[in-house]
């Protein structure tokens, strides 16, 4: 049997006490997801690039052009690469605790909202579930007030636990799908900022230590 558009409406709207929920749920997680989305994109390649270009500051010695580019800048690291160089001087394990404390507060607004994708990945089987059950119950309420069992009387809640099961199974696997990528993407960018904060504290000791020539005090 093929159901054609409005008889697939039909069927969502037999199951409405579940299907409409979790079509707004669905909704909002997808609105989440496009929104990181394009708050990730280039973030890696941006702060390679930054990076780079205050090495090269750094290594020669130029401590003026850092804080010029750390100012100028806009991306995210950027904030937490001037951090570090406003509390220049300090010990090594000192410095790494500023850049750590930056880098996580950074790195916790990446991840916003990505805990709600992962909840609504996680309910959603149940919440069809719920909808499933409350099909049966139907289809047994018909039995019960027609004294017949034949699939006429019971077709209307074994099409609702279906359909249930399966926007449950469906918006689940989406959302489960969209956590797991989201946070692959931002473990990476964590790994890039790590790496790049390491590097620069590597060229500010390389500074402390004279390498670079006379520098700024």
């Amino acid at each position: 049997m093929t159901f054609g558009f409005a008889e697939t409406l039909e069927l969502l709207h037999q199951g409405r006490l579940t299907t409409y929920p979790l079509g707004v749920l669905s909704v909002i997680i997808f609105g989440i997801a496009f929104e990181r989305i394009a708050r990730y994109r280039g973030l890696e390649r941006a702060t390679r690039e930054l990076a780079q270009k205050l090495l090269e500051c750094l290594l020669r010695g130029d401590l003026d052009a850092a804080r010029e580019l750390c100012t100028a800048t806009k991306t995210p690291m950027a904030a937490v690469f001037g951090e570090g160089l406003r509390w220049r001087g300090i010990a090594l394990e000192d410095l790494g605790g500023v850049l750590s404390t930056a880098r996580s507060e950074f790195l916790t607004g990446l991840r916003r909202g990505l805990w709600f994708i992962g909840t609504v990945g996680s309910l959603a089987p149940y919440i069809g579930l719920l909808g499933t059950v409350i099909g049966i119950m139907r289809a047994f309420g018909a039995i019960a007030e027609s004294g017949d069992a034949g699939f006429e009387v019971v077709s209307a809640g074994i099409a609702e636990a279906l359909i249930a099961t399966a926007v449950g199974l469906l918006v689940a696997i989406v959302a489960l799908g969209l956590f797991n990528w989201l946070q692959t993407r931002v473990a990476s960018i964590a790994a890039t900022c790590t790496r790049a904060s390491e590097r620069f504290v590597q060229a500010l000791l390389f500074l402390e230590s004279g390498g670079a020539g006379k520098g700024e005090g």
